[in-house]
């Protein structure tokens, strides 16, 4: 599985989803997106205009501000 988080160190939401992920030991790339134009132009591109965090890319699939319910069901 090839998980991706865009999000932000001061952001509530992102450290949740990553300590969730770290508790499973679930391996991820964590993208800043602060002063990451590259990465504020993908969460533009996939959330239509927004920049919305944590946005999970999975294995291709995007994943916008999922929860830990959804990440529950997401990695099984």
């Amino acid at each position: 599985m090839n998980i991706k988080i865009y999000g932000a160190d001061w952001c509530s939401d992102c450290l949740v989803a990553k300590r969730f992920l770290d508790e499973k030991g679930v391996k991820y790339d964590y993208i800043i997106i602060t002063d990451n134009d590259d990465a504020i132009t993908f969460l533009e591109k996939v959330n239509n205009g927004r920049r919305v965090i944590p946005t999970l890319d999975i294995d291709g699939e995007i994943y916008t501000n999922p929860g830990i319910k959804a990440l529950m069901k997401i990695i099984g």
